[in-house]
Order: C-alpha cells, then sequence, then structure tokens
C-alpha cells in the first residue's frame, strides 16, 4: 500500500478540559500517515487520479481550528474519521501534539496517535 505523509501542519484551537483552554486556545501539530493506492496516479501523473493534499489539509484545519473537543482523544479520532468517511484510504494514522498542555513539570509537548482503518467505520 501507497504512502501520503503530512508533517508539523500547525493549527491553533481550542481544545481542552480547562476553561482557560477552551477560552485562550493554544497551537496544536498534526502528522499523517495516510494509505492508499497511488499506482494511477504514478502512471498518468494526473491530479485527478490522486488524494488532494490540499483538500486534506483543508479537512484537518475544518475540525482542529472548527471544533472545540475537551480531549485530544476525541480531537485525533475525528480527524481519523473524517479523513477515512471523505477520501479513498484504505488506513489513516492521526497524531495531534498538544505543545503546551496544563501539566506542571518539564516536557517538550503530550502527543495522541491512533491508528485507524476504512473496516472500522463500515
Amino acid at each position: 500500500m501507497d504512502k501520503i505523509y503530512f508533517s508539523g501542519m500547525s493549527f491553533y484551537g481550542y481544545h481542552g478540559v480547562f476553561a482557560a483552554e477552551a477560552e485562550l486556545g493554544q497551537r496544536f501539530y498534526v502528522d499523517l500517515a495516510l494509505s492508499a493506492d497511488l499506482s494511477k496516479a504514478g502512471a498518468s501523473d494526473d491530479l485527478n487520479d490522486t488524494i488532494n493534499y490540499a483538500e486534506i489539509f483543508s479537512s484537518v484545519q475544518q475540525i482542529v481550528e472548527g471544533q472545540r473537543f475537551k480531549l485530544v482523544e476525541a480531537l485525533t479520532a475525528n480527524i481519523a474519521e473524517k479523513l477515512l468517511h471523505q477520501f479513498p484510504l484504505a488506513e489513516v494514522k492521526v497524531k495531534v501534539t498538544k505543545p503546551n498542555p496544563p501539566i506542571n513539570g518539564h516536557y517538550d509537548s503530550v502527543a495522541i496517535e491512533m491508528t485507524r482503518k476504512r473496516e472500522d467505520f463500515r
């Protein structure tokens, strides 16, 4: 199976359990690994035979910037489900990184990664 990768997509969202997170918002980073058959596009060199990267980006952006979730787990799951429903993908791996969760301590970030297959949502 062929792969399309998106690395370090950056969005500003209002996700979190605490009121300040929902009010002030913060940066979120999204990485994707998308499995699909890209053989037709490889042979034709035609955008109509592949998955439009701009449409993928826009779909993720609409969820991260346009909806609110308390949990990064829910945000990640919603991205995976939407991509599987909207595009001809066999499998999606979604990683959402929250660089500044309200945890007292020293760390770079917290991230959730989920892998979902098309058959999970039939």
